[in-house]
């Protein structure tokens, strides 16, 4: 489906229903101990080929740590985007209706920014 390029905000974890959140949900269900990607294979039936590359993106991202062949969920990582996303939706829940939601160039009477007070666009040089 596409999507508008400039007002598209990528979030940091996975997708629902991806081999990702599946394994990021289960770590931050089980946040004190670590596993080995064979037994997360086998948990959440992934294919045991799938899990070290999700987990090394994953990591990528910050979401997850390991020590040796133990991986466990980055807690606080994930705990802050999580409230991060709680705390976006609630905010546009909030305000969801108002002006600025109906209103889709409720942008366009705003100031110039890069104007000068006269008027006239203002130049480097």
């Amino acid at each position: 489906m596409p999507v508008d390029f400039e007002s598209y905000r990528p979030s940091d974890l996975p997708d629902e229903d991806t081999n990702g959140r599946r394994i990021l949900e289960f770590l931050a269900r089980n946040p004190e101990l670590g596993f080995r990607p064979s037994e997360l294979a086998e948990e959440l039936d992934i294919p045991r080929g799938s899990v070290g590359t999700t987990l090394r993106r994953l990591e990528q991202r910050g979401l997850v740590r390991h020590k040796g062949e133990y991986w466990a969920i980055n807690a606080e990582a994930y705990d802050a985007h999580t409230a991060a996303q709680i705390g976006l939706r609630a905010v546009a829940d909030a305000f969801a209706g108002d002006g600025y939601d109906r209103t889709d160039d409720w942008d366009a009477d705003l100031p110039d920014l890069d104007a000068d007070e006269s008027g006239d666009e203002s130049t480097d040089g």
